[in-house]
């Protein structure tokens, strides 16, 4: 069960560390590549965002080291259904009909592939 918890934890942890490298790619800003280059490593948001995915690769390698790695990966899809919320929440994004008919599918796909026969 604690494993399930860690997928849990890993699934949230990547969804907000793209939530923060969204929000660092608005420092994008400047007359050359090399500028916005600069500024975006002025930005705070993208190494929480890369502290994040770390942290949560870290989760990863635990729970494929316990779990099959047939049941570990339908999972993870899960962070696309944070993400969705996530979005929706900090940047206003709709969910449209057909987003949330994905993430039902979604959904039930990763817990049909992940269960045991």
């Amino acid at each position: 069960m604690l494993t399930f918890s860690f997928i849990f934890l890993m699934t949230i942890m990547g969804s907000v560390a793209s939530l923060f490298l969204k929000q660092a790619s608005g420092s994008l800003k400047g007359e050359n590549i090399a500028a916005m280059g600069l500024n975006m490593l002025k930005t705070p948001s993208l190494y929480a965002g890369g502290a994040l995915y770390l942290a949560a690769s870290v989760l990863n390698i635990y729970v494929l080291r316990v779990l099959d790695y047939s049941s570990v990966l339908p999972l993870s899809a899960f962070t696309y259904v944070w993400t969705m919320f996530l979005a929706r929440i900090r940047f206003g994004e709709k969910l449209t009909g057909r987003k949330m008919a994905g993430v039902f599918l979604v959904v039930v796909g990763a817990v049909l592939v992940s269960r045991p026969c």
